[in-house]
């Protein structure tokens, strides 16, 4: 289980500083740290989402596939961002791809624990989904905004 120091970073770093401390060790206690490589995968889109993440060190980009050639880049994240709301909305599937752009340490939240826990505490439930429904507006705007600036015909203003 990750440290105290984790718990206070969460309580003052991250969007789930919104959460009551009691409410935030219950999230650490479904939570384990991952390494992941530079140009590593953290998650394809479409394939099962049963996690979330929060970025404790390094570089990640979400982006979009393209059908040919490179996926279009939604956001570059970095050090207590918070990556993946998939994990929250059924059909549990990533809607974006994310990979590491340097080495990164991840915290990995179990979403389907998580799940289970707001299902026995709603009061968690409702708090997780007001932060997680703030997120997926947020990467929703720059996934849009994003292609809109790819797909502009040159010289477009």
């Amino acid at each position: 289980m990750p440290s105290a120091s984790t718990l206070r970073d969460l309580q003052t770093r991250t969007i789930l500083s919104a959460l009551q401390p009691e409410q935030l060790e219950r999230l650490l206690s479904h939570a384990t740290e991952e390494r992941i490589a530079a140009e590593g995968v953290i998650f394809l889109q479409d394939k099962e989402a049963d996690a979330f993440y929060i970025v404790r060190e390094g570089k990640v980009q979400i982006q979009v596939p393209a059908i040919n050639g490179p996926g279009v880049e939604v956001q570059a994240l970095g050090e207590w961002d918070v990556i993946g709301w998939s994990w929250l909305i059924p059909p549990y599937r990533w809607a974006f791809e994310a990979k590491a752009l340097t080495p990164v340490t991840l915290l990995r939240f179990d979403g389907k624990a998580i799940l289970q826990a707001c299902e026995s505490d709603p009061a968690l439930g409702y708090a997780l989904m007001k932060i997680f429904a703030g997120l997926m507006s947020e990467r929703l705007r720059a996934a849009r905004l994003r292609m809109m600036d790819s797909w502009a015909p040159p010289g477009w203003a």
